[in-house]
């Protein structure tokens, strides 16, 4: 007959077996050695206490007890007694402009850039410095970035290379026989758009036109700024940023504005504009947002009568207006940029809708840094590069099926001016005012002159500010 029990278990040593003698309870003497005794109440009662403290006796060594784990206890942080930053103080922070250095070494023996050697190809590869009222023009229409090494220098200088000479003679030219220019400024990233956009700036004001700039294209398409419908239209005005762009129209063209009078009958407006009254007083009339588009439109039809001075519009960020804005109209649909009444202004200025009677300039300026992927601007510009070198116009792709018509419209008929690097002699010329200047320590020969030029991609100038002024851009 088979066993009961099983033989594995049998064989096995017990638990008292594998237990060294050490930690065994020895028997006590008063409790019986009997297991079974009628006297079990007392039996229970003697050995209660030893169970308990003998209860990890029978145990291998190699079990411990763990502690137990408080979870969900945190630490207490110190009160943060620091003042908060005030409203605003963080983005003027972060977009401060400092275009003085009083470290630097003053460079003497530079001339002054004006409205004649700014055209001459003789100023080709020259180092100028700006003049004092221009600066101050250029800083009231916000034309310097904060992402320029400006804070290097003892002063604002600027290099005259090729393209600067090109841009300057398209702007005089055509303006002088009143036409309009309508030019978007591509090229490599780091390549110097911006600082072509405010020589072109600079050309308008030394040149005394009225001069309109929109710093920042996404600041009026990505929702960040206040909107609001226009009566009896389609169309969204930004109240706020209407005023901004009034007060640096002021500050930048108040000489010119101040030669000006008003000359039609504004009725309709709900500020008070007579006849006689000087643009400049008409663009610092309004300081209450809801009155500042209809004003602004008074200023614009002011500005297209004959006789007037020549305009200058830039925006910088093309690409930002080229697309469907963040902005929600009340069915809570997707606004497209160009029913934004600023951008719609300057996409009619652009795409040849706007007739100026007295020449004007439409300058957009493409940005890389910080750019969005446009497939039917890219589209634009394509044919509009084939058809201003003379090939063939590439058609469209017949299987993309998103192209915008509106902006086709916008970008129909403009001329491109394509940014690359800077020549070697305008290379060396930079890197001397560098030198000159105690940022650049290092001899300015052929060898150093080739060896940045190369590092930077063929002369693109922020990659040879970054091969050359790396160092002290990361000291400062």
């Amino acid at each position: 007959m088979a066993s009961a029990n099983c033989w594995r278990c049998l064989a096995r040593p017990s638990q008292r077996v594998l237990t060294p003698a050490s930690l065994l309870t020895p028997p006590s003497s008063t409790i019986p050695a009997a297991a079974f005794t009628t006297s079990a109440i007392q039996l229970a009662r003697s050995a209660a206490k030893p169970a308990q403290k003998n209860q990890e006796a029978g145990l291998s060594r190699h079990i411990r007890v763990g502690k137990q784990l408080v979870l969900g206890r945190k630490k207490k942080r110190q009160p943060d007694r620091s003042k908060p930053p005030a409203t605003g103080e963080r983005k003027a922070f972060r977009k401060r402009i400092q275009l003085s250095n009083d470290n630097a070494l003053e460079v003497p023996g530079l001339t002054e850039l004006t409205a004649e050697n700014i055209v001459d190809s003789g100023s080709i590869g020259q180092v100028v410095s700006l003049p004092t009222a221009l600066v101050d023009q250029l800083r009231a229409s916000e034309a310097f970035k904060p992402t320029q090494n400006w804070n290097l220098f003892r002063s604002p200088h600027t290099l005259v290379r090729q393209e600067t000479v090109d841009l300057a003679k398209q702007l005089t030219d055509t303006i002088g026989k009143k036409e309009t220019l309508r030019l978007v400024i591509t090229g490599d990233r780091a390549s110097g758009k911006s600082i072509l956009g405010l020589q072109a700036l600079a050309t308008g004001f030394l040149n005394k036109w009225v001069v309109i700039n929109i710093p920042e294209a996404q600041e009026l398409t990505t929702a960040a700024t206040e909107y609001s419908p226009i009566p009896n239209s389609e169309q969204f005005s930004q109240p706020v940023y209407t005023i901004k762009l009034f007060q640096a129209i002021f500050k930048a063209n108040q000489p010119v504005l101040a030669q000006c009078k008003v000359e039609l009958d504004h009725i309709h407006l709900p500020i008070s504009v007579n006849r006689g009254m000087t643009l400049a007083n008409l663009a610092s009339a309004t300081k209450e947002p809801e009155f500042a588009w209809p004003v602004f439109q008074v200023l614009w039809k002011e500005l297209l009568l004959p006789g007037r001075p020549p305009i200058l519009f830039a925006l910088d960020g093309l690409s930002h207006i080229m697309r469907i804005s963040d902005y929600r109209s009340p069915a809570f649909e997707r606004i497209h940029s160009h029913d934004l009444s600023l951008v719609r202004l300057f996409a009619d200025a652009l795409g040849g809708k706007t007739k100026f009677a007295n020449g004007a300039a439409i300058l957009g300026v493409c940005t890389k840094g910080n750019s969005l992927i446009i497939p039917s601007m890219e589209k634009a510009l394509e044919q509009a590069a084939a058809q201003q070198a003379g090939t063939p116009v590439p058609p469209r792709d017949p299987f993309f099926a998103k192209y915008d018509e509106r902006v086709f419209d916008a970008l129909k008929g403009v001329k491109l001016l394509n940014v690359r690097g800077v020549s070697k002699p305008e290379a060396r010329a930079l890197m001397e005012y560098w030198a000159a200047s105690g940022i650049l320590r290092m001899r300015v020969d052929e060898k150093n002159v080739s060896e940045k030029w190369t590092l930077a991609g063929s002369g693109i100038l922020g990659e040879m500010e970054r091969a050359a002024l790396y160092d002290v851009r990361g000291s400062l």
